[in-house]
């Protein structure tokens, strides 16, 4: 444990841009009954951190509400859902076996018990999360990684990228042998679902950039379809026989031109809206070709695990875009929003 009772952190005073983001000193947090305090070595910054700064997620009936990721923030909040590090104390009823112990923290706060569970919270947004030196977390969402050869940087970017991205490829049903087309290829989900998709023995064809398909294709895609020319026409080239499951981050109108695309009984899975949240497609591609569209909110207790058993096995190699100190939380931020990158922002604290 740190010999000091205070740590640095930042947290956000109120909904806006990057000005919102204050670097400040405060307790550190005392782990409660079932919790472990994990010092942080590594947190990745995701989309949801940008939304959830400004409000924009929306509610309910009212998709032009100020809202974090499921309603209303409690402020002042800590930022960062993406957590690696080591556990540095325990609370009453956690076996103290765990401290000294490389983690991973599940990051989703879930409806209900049981492996089959949906996020309905998230660390960063529901409560405070891992722009500081020490967080809190209940030890069930907790995962011993210490044998992973993975680098924390590595480790820090699993939690919400490719949880997300593992929870679309289940809820899809994506097996060996299939097609699967992956939109928003570069980004951090991106990368993870191909990389995923690849080990799990299917075919990749993804949705890229011009100066960013090299690296999608790095990743492990087979074949890159560049969104500056005409998208449907080069993935019925690529794939002439269809695509059996569409893994989309971007959704707009790529839902309606996709569909189409999609083999007898094929899924399309949703995980995002980039491309705008206000789709039309003609239903009978669903009804007359036993097609699928899927909502997937990130991850259950059950993804996570095999998550995690990517990781203690390198199945997967996260690529780390850039790195910075926790003081350039701002910095970090504004390069994440320019999309510029491939792979995944991280900070130090």
């Amino acid at each position: 444990m740190s010999a000091s009772q205070f740590m640095r952190a930042v947290r956000i005073t109120g909904h806006g841009g990057p000005e919102v983001l204050e670097l400040t000193e405060v307790a550190v947090p005392a782990p409660g009954a079932g919790e472990a305090l994990i010092q942080v070595s590594a947190v990745a910054l995701n989309n949801t951190d940008l939304w959830t700064r400004e409000g924009a997620y929306g509610r309910p009936g009212d998709p032009e509400a100020t809202s974090g990721w499921r309603g209303p923030i409690d402020f002042p909040r800590i930022q960062g859902a993406d957590v690696a590090g080591r556990v540095v104390a325990v609370g009453t009823g956690v076996e103290g076996s765990l401290a000294g112990r490389r983690v991973v923290v599940d990051p989703a706060i879930y409806d209900t018990e049981g492996p089959d569970a949906n996020p309905v919270g998230l660390m960063g947004s529901e409560r405070d999360g891992g722009y500081a030196e020490y967080v809190t977390a209940p030890v069930e969402r907790v995962h011993d990684v210490t044998e992973s050869p993975l680098t924390d940087d590595q480790l820090a970017t699993l939690p919400t990228a490719y949880g997300t991205a593992l929870g679309m490829i289940e809820r899809g049903r994506l097996r060996k042998g299939e097609t699967a087309l992956v939109s928003g290829a570069s980004g951090g989900v991106g990368v993870a679902l191909v990389q995923i998709a690849r080990a799990r023995g299917a075919r990749v064809l993804a949705i890229s950039s011009g100066p960013k398909i090299d690296a999608v294709r790095e990743a492990g895609a087979h074949d890159v379809v560049d969104r500056a020319g005409d998208v449907v026409e080069q993935i019925r080239a690529a794939a002439p026989e269809g695509i059996d499951v569409g893994l989309d981050v971007v959704a707009g109108e790529l839902v309606g031109e996709g569909l189409p695309l999609l083999r007898e009984g094929g899924r399309w899975v949703i995980a995002g809206a980039l491309g705008g949240y206000d789709v039309a497609f003609d239903v009978r591609r669903l009804y007359l070709h036993n097609a699928q569209v899927i909502g997937s909110a990130m991850h259950t207790p059950r993804h996570f695990g095999l998550l995690m058993d990517l990781a203690r096995r390198a199945e997967v190699a996260p690529v780390i875009a850039a790195a910075f100190p926790l003081e350039q939380a701002a910095q970090a931020q504004e390069e994440l929003s320019r999309r510029g990158h491939v792979g995944k922002i991280v900070m130090h604290p």
